[in-house]
């Protein structure tokens, strides 16, 4: 497949949980995969189930690759998502879930998101996500009844992650999900890069595996996890 198109579909949660944490999408599970695919000369239009201008969270400024996002015009851009409903997931080549605590709230379960990966599962285009960003397969069923991730590779935050993270903001824990629904679950250890590719279905356990998804999707179905040498980013501080 010759990716040409992608559509990043993000979360406009920008609150969570108990203690209303500020949340949102995390700016470099955009900001990684974004450079991926732009040096590839792929493009990345944004959806979100509202519309507008997502919430962000964990901007590094200290970070090269998320400073030259915020300065982009797809950032620009990014500010006036479409709305999920007016968007055909199949004009793209591509649909991809970045992850932040938001997507726990609003794409989660959510109908709209699910017949979303559901109608690009079912014509044939990559399904990638990354870190809580995978939550956006939960709840998928193929034409047979099954769930999308029963008995394929997936990766996601994991329980180790989240419980010096977030353990108290979260509905749930992903790992758990993921493996609750068949999902042949992988991981590496807390905050190190982890991608895995199982087809067209295309995941990265964390902030740090936004590279490797993106580059994953650049290279289209039958990619192969490569090397992991990756700088390392900062663990996401706690807020």
């Amino acid at each position: 497949m010759n990716v040409k198109h992608v559509l990043f579909v993000v979360t406009n949660a920008a609150l969570i949980g108990p203690h209303h944490r500020a949340t949102g999408f995390f700016f470099p599970e955009i900001a990684h995969p974004f450079e991926a695919l732009d040096k590839a000369g792929i493009a990345v239009e944004y959806a979100s189930p509202l519309g507008g201008k997502p919430p962000e969270d964990g901007f590094d400024r200290d970070d090269p690759v998320q400073a030259a996002f915020l300065a982009s015009a797809s950032y620009r851009r990014m500010a006036h998502s479409r709305k999920l409903s007016e968007v055909d997931v199949r004009d793209y080549d591509a649909v991809f879930f970045p992850g932040g605590l938001g997507p726990m709230v609003d794409i989660t379960g959510n109908p709209q998101v699910q017949e979303v990966v559901r109608r690009a599962w079912d014509a044939g285009k990559i399904v990638a996500a990354v870190c809580h960003g995978p939550s956006a397969l939960l709840g998928v069923k193929l034409g047979d009844g099954t769930p999308l991730v029963s008995g394929r590779k997936v990766a996601g935050f994991s329980t180790a992650e989240e419980d010096g993270y977030a353990r108290a903001d979260v509905p749930f824990d992903l790992e758990g999900a993921l493996r609750a629904e068949g999902g042949l679950y992988e991981s590496s250890d807390p905050w190190t890069p982890k991608l895995v590719v199982d087809g067209r279905l295309i995941t990265g356990q964390n902030p740090q595996s936004g590279t490797l998804v993106g580059e994953a999707m650049v290279r289209g179905p039958g990619a192969v996890t490569r090397g992991q040498e990756l700088p390392q980013l900062n663990s996401p501080p706690d807020h």
